[in-house]
């Protein structure tokens, strides 16, 4: 072993701010060439960075913008009181001007498309812009209460909800978070005492009025009475388990998209921005076309999103196969999708549910996977099923650039690419990547 490492937390550099990089940050250099992921600065900016991690000889620092001395003109007062170094960690940008922070999110995307899947924007089918969703673009000073679903994180010492600093388990207590949705502001969880509660996940729905709180109690601590200033239904997670039980109320919460309803439980996967689930599916159907009688996949479908879509268009000469690993979410499926008999959803992970089908041949296939991503092994199986189109959904650009590398392995090509930004003030973004065989006049 070498001399002790010493840590550099806490000591300050002026410096000059270069480039966005993915994960809400900016690269500079300390005056020594060591790499610095800057959060709370602008591209081009002159500011005083104070190390939050690392020590002597890492790869690289993290570090927050403490002082500003040269503004970029993209720079605005953050609108939230609680944003900012060694604040709430919840948002990335609220520094940033809305078209900015779209900039900021394209710059990444096309970042991680060159050198992941060594694509630039035009080979991608791309205009380089991230669309704002729908009713998002609102005056300076006024944010988006796009957050449908909130965790918000309880103080132990005080039993105060609030929301945790970056990369830190440190709450930062809220009187409210500027872009909760309506729904979930006014339930009113930063008001009350939560004294014994681990974290409190409140979710407001979409096209209905349910509301829903999950309550993850510390070990041995005794549920409070929920008293909150809407109707609202309580889950508890199972601290042994993890599983989620019913307390009081409803187990789900039913949300609108594409005309229909769905059935989310238990705190379900569905997506957060009240615009996000109709933007995906009409990005998706515009991109797929589908045709009376087609055969489509659904991959990591979660409740059922794409596939009610899909079989709607198919019709019942068509047939659509949805996939998932979590079981709840599979019975959600099912009962969401009931209506359509040539719908079946087998439960499991994608890649060894797939290949025990039996299926050799698709016409459609649509793919949400998780952050990770589908890889190589996933994509490779895709690839082989002679799909006239694919759609793939990504909330991470890195996971798709390499996944699009895997499909151009197997022949296929991007004919489209969509970015939508239905995260507001933070750094994720999502993508719709159109592919499809590369043989057509490549």
């Amino acid at each position: 072993m070498g001399p002790e490492k010493g840590t550099l937390v806490g000591q300050e550099y002026e410096v000059e701010v270069g480039p966005v990089a993915h994960g809400g940050h900016c690269v500079a250099r300390t005056p020594e060439g060591q790499v610095l992921f800057v959060r709370h600065a602008l591209p081009g900016e002159r500011v005083v960075a104070r190390v939050t991690e690392g020590e002597e000889g890492a790869r690289f620092l993290r570090a927050d913008a403490v002082r500003i001395i040269d503004a970029s003109k993209d720079r605005i007062e953050p609108p939230c009181p609680y944003a900012g170094p060694g604040r709430c960690g919840g948002c990335d940008w609220q520094h940033a001007k809305p078209g900015a922070q779209r900039r900021l999110k394209a710059e990444v995307i096309a970042e991680q498309l060159k050198r992941l899947a060594g694509l630039t924007p035009e080979e991608a089918g791309w205009d380089g812009t991230v669309m704002p969703a729908e009713g998002d673009k609102l005056p300076a000073g006024e944010v988006p209460r796009w957050r449908t679903r909130v965790q918000y994180a309880v103080d132990p010492a005080t039993g105060r909800a609030g929301l945790r600093r970056h990369r830190s388990h440190e709450v930062e207590p809220v009187d409210h978070c500027m872009i909760a949705a309506e729904g979930v502001g006014e339930l009113g969880v930063e008001q009350r005492d939560w004294t014994g509660m681990e974290s409190v996940e409140a979710i407001a729905a979409t096209g209905s009025h349910d509301r829903q709180v999950i309550l993850t109690p510390r070990p041995g601590a005794r549920l409070p009475l929920v008293e909150l200033n809407r109707p609202v239904s309580v889950l508890r997670v199972d601290e042994k388990t993890g599983g989620v039980h019913r307390v009081h109320g409803r187990p789900f919460v039913r949300e609108r998209a594409d005309g229909r309803t769905h059935r989310v439980s238990a705190g379900g996967f569905w997506q957060i921005h009240p615009k996000a689930a109709d933007t995906l599916v009409t990005a998706v159907m515009q991109g797929l076309l589908p045709r009376k009688g087609d055969m489509a996949l659904d991959l990591y479908c979660g409740v059922g999103l794409f596939a009610g879509a899909l079989a709607d268009r198919v019709g019942d000469k068509g047939a659509v196969l949805g996939i998932e690993a979590g079981k709840r979410a599979v019975q959600d499926a099912r009962h969401n999708l009931a209506g359509f008999p040539r719908v079946r959803i087998e439960q499991g992970r994608v890649e060894s549910v797939l290949p025990r089908t039996g299926i050799t041949e698709a016409d459609l296939i649509v793919l949400d996977p998780p952050r990770s991503g589908a890889g190589r092994t996933t994509v490779a199986r895709l690839s082989s099923l002679g799909a006239r189109r694919i759609a793939y959904v990504a909330c991470d650009p890195a996971a798709l650039a390499r996944d699009l590398a895997y499909f151009r392995e197997g022949g296929y090509r991007v004919r489209t690419l969509r970015a939508f930004d239905l995260f507001p003030m933070t750094h994720h973004v999502e993508c719709v990547a159109i592919l499809e065989p590369a043989k057509k006049g490549s």
